[in-house]
């Protein structure tokens, strides 16, 4: 009976040894699935995400666990039902995490997805507080900024201009219902007005009965929630108007460089959350943008440095614990913090998953050679505490 006990444990013992060294083995690659809008009113979301990331996996050497990077793209179509289907067929090609998706709708449609077959989604677009809020899950991690924290930064511009009179235009997705939410309870408890408010289609082309509705309502404000060609329809279309000499425009990172210098002249002036800035004096955005300047022969707008920055985040904490577990990914990912993140430390918060760190808000201006001929300026830096909710109960 002894000796059967013994061999037993032997046997046990050796398979546990044989486990945790396939464990720690290298597999054949760590596949990354992208799911982003590559075509569409959002295009521009996915082909910066899909820089951002292939820089950070290129300038890490493009290995992870001791295997190669593998990245498969996936077009999402800004379509909920489309993620769903790309991002069951990258699961299904061994994908290893998920990333996407561009637009909040889009993220909320595949994250019981990675829900249920247990591999982590890593978000750095999409803003919906739904996503680290009511919705959220165990495998699901946002790095970039939430709709909550940029209404928190829009209502001290509201404060700091002495807007009395908004009208408000957000995309009708769950990140401008959310965050028009909350910016109306915001602007309600400061005794501002709220004058009218419009939802508007993505890829809407005809802002003109909005825009006429703002000027009558006799607002001195616009809040927007728009993005990508959506902002640029909407800004050229107030400038014909010349909307912006007769009411302040500003909104929550819906205006970025590119949008600025697709506009033209009359975007200067616009206030927005700028979600991640070229400019911004950190040793680390130096580095990135030096090293995307060189890659692509531009400048890096938010959707890239957020890729960026998130990816590398992600992989670090993945390196950090030496597994193919990715319950111990998600494990390291959620109590970790971030130094060299390219906006200074950030932290994950394990009640939420959603990644803490400062805010930007800026002004669009005229830009001086070599930066673009339009841009926006960081005007205010937000330090984290008050920019976030309480972690849920």
């Amino acid at each position: 009976m002894k000796r059967r006990l013994l061999v037993k444990s032997a046997v046990l013992s050796a398979l546990c040894l044989i486990s945790a060294g396939a464990s720690a083995q290298p597999k054949e690659s760590f596949t990354i699935g992208g799911v982003v809008p590559l075509s569409g009113a959002y295009a521009l979301l996915g082909t910066s995400m899909q820089k951002g990331l292939d820089l950070a996996i290129e300038m890490r050497g493009a290995r992870v666990l001791g295997a190669p990077i593998r990245v498969l793209w996936e077009d999402s179509e800004t379509k909920p039902q489309t993620s769903v289907q790309k991002a069951n067929k990258l699961l299904s090609s061994g994908a290893n995490m998920l990333f996407g998706d561009g637009a909040s709708g889009q993220t909320m449609a595949i994250m019981p997805v990675a829900a249920q077959r247990k591999i982590p989604l890593l978000v750095t677009t999409s803003a919906a507080d739904g996503i680290t809020g009511a919705s959220r899950n165990r495998f699901t991690f946002r790095t970039s900024n939430l709709a909550y924290m940029e209404t928190q930064m829009a209502s001290a511009f509201v404060k700091k201009a002495g807007l009395k009179k908004i009208y408000a235009v957000a995309v009708d997705q769950p990140v401008g219902r959310d965050t028009w939410a909350t910016m109306k309870t915001g602007l309600a408890g400061m005794g501002v007005a709220v004058v009218g408010e419009d939802f508007a289609p993505i890829g809407s082309q005809d802002y003109s009965v909005i825009i006429d509705k703002a000027v009558r309502s006799g607002a001195d404000g616009m809040f927007v929630v728009t993005t990508g060609a959506d902002t640029i329809t909407l800004l050229k279309q107030a400038g014909q108007v010349n909307l912006p000499a007769k009411v302040r425009i500003f909104g929550t990172g819906f205006l970025d460089d590119d949008a600025a210098m697709a506009v033209g002249p009359d975007v200067v002036g616009v206030n927005t959350v700028a979600r991640y800035h070229f400019s911004f004096d950190t040793p680390q955005n130096k580095r990135f943008v030096e090293a995307y300047r060189k890659k692509y022969n531009e400048w890096p707008n938010a959707y890239a440095g957020h890729a960026f920055d998130g990816i590398n985040w992600f992989l670090d904490e993945v390196e950090k614990t030496g597994s193919w577990d990715a319950e111990k990914w998600v494990d390291a990912f959620e109590a970790s913090t971030y130094p060299n993140s390219v906006f200074g430390p950030k932290q994950m918060r394990a009640c939420d998953h959603q990644a803490i760190g400062v805010g930007l808000w800026a002004e669009a201006v005229k830009g001086v050679a070599p930066q673009p001929a339009l841009m926006l300026k960081v005007t205010d830096t937000f330090p984290p505490e008050g920019l976030f909710p309480a972690c849920p109960k």
